[in-house]
Parts: structure tokens; C-alpha cells; sequence
């Protein structure tokens, strides 16, 4: 007899920062597909970039939701988006950022929201640094995501004062 083990549920936000408006449809449908639930999306423009479109939104799933969104929306040309997913029993949070030229990033997040980097990787810095100190910066930088930041930072201030909409629909 094998016990069925609970669900553990989380929450994140879909931030799109900017998105040529022909593929919302295509972006809605995405989502919905993964949160098996309508949407209802409210696209306004992004000031950042002449047409092209933002929208946000909380939503709610079971954990690991949060990467299957970010796979969802990968590989849509001029697409740049970030998933996050708040920490839960048993997982760290997570943050995906994506932009077309660099492609999607991934991070453990803290419960206030820092980009955490476990201990293995900073060991694999360490050794691949070899001592040099502008290479060791060089790849904590890249762990850290600091280069999906500054693409995606314009965007995201552009975004300030948005609407966002709560999902209610959990599991």
C-alpha cells in the first residue's frame, strides 16, 4: 500500500517585462496550459520599449510550478520575463530570468528575496579561480545573475505601478 504524500503548495509572481504583442495570446495559452486555469491577462504598454507590452501576476501551485512556468514562455523571440516562486516546506525560492540574448537564469532565493549560491558552487569558483580575484568576481557575477539583471532592469522600472491580479485558484 503505498501513502499518497501532500501536496505542497507555493506562490510566485510572472513578471513579462516586455513582449511584442502579438505572441499574448500565445503567452496566455502557455500559462494556462501550466496553471490549468483561464486567464485573464491585463496587458498594458511597456514604456521601455515602443510596441512592446508588460503584464504581471500572482499565481498559486503546487511547488515547482514556478519552473515549469519559466519553461513555458523559453524560446519566444523578444521575449523578457522573470518567474518566481516563494520558498516552501522542503524547496528554497527560486527567480528564472530570461532575456533573448542571454537566454534563462535560475537562482535559489532567500525569504526576503537575495539570490542565495550554495556552498558547492562557491567551492567550484574557488577552485576554478585558480587565486585570481577579477575571476572569481567574474563568475559569482554570472552565479548571481548580475548580467540578466542589468538587461532586465529598464524594464523592470518601466514596470513601477502596474496593475497585478491575484490568482485564486490553488491546486
Amino acid at each position: 500500500m503505498s501513502v499518497a504524500m501532500p501536496r505542497v503548495m507555493t506562490r510566485g509572481v510572472v513578471f513579462v517585462h516586455s513582449t511584442p504583442a502579438a505572441l499574448c495570446p500565445h503567452i496566455t495559452w502557455a500559462l494556462e496550459a501550466v496553471l490549468q486555469s483561464p486567464l485573464s491577462i491585463d496587458w498594458t504598454p511597456q514604456p521601455a520599449g515602443a510596441a512592446l507590452v508588460r503584464a504581471e501576476f500572482p499565481w498559486s501551485g503546487v511547488q515547482g510550478t514556478g519552473a515549469k512556468l519559466a519553461s513555458s514562455l523559453r524560446g519566444w523571440d523578444g521575449l523578457r520575463y522573470e518567474v518566481t516562486e516563494e520558498p516552501s516546506a522542503g524547496s528554497d525560492g527560486s527567480r528564472w530570468s530570461h532575456t533573448p540574448r542571454l537566454g534563462i537564469h535560475h537562482t535559489w532565493t532567500s525569504a526576503s528575496g537575495d539570490a542565495v549560491v550554495n556552498e558547492d558552487r562557491l567551492r567550484e569558483v574557488i577552485r576554478l579561480a585558480q587565486g585570481s580575484p577579477e575571476a572569481m568576481a567574474e563568475m559569482i557575477d554570472e552565479l548571481l545573475g548580475s548580467e540578466w539583471d542589468a538587461e532586465l532592469e529598464p524594464f523592470r522600472y518601466a514596470g513601477d505601478g502596474a496593475p497585478v491580479r491575484w490568482l485564486h485558484k490553488v491546486g
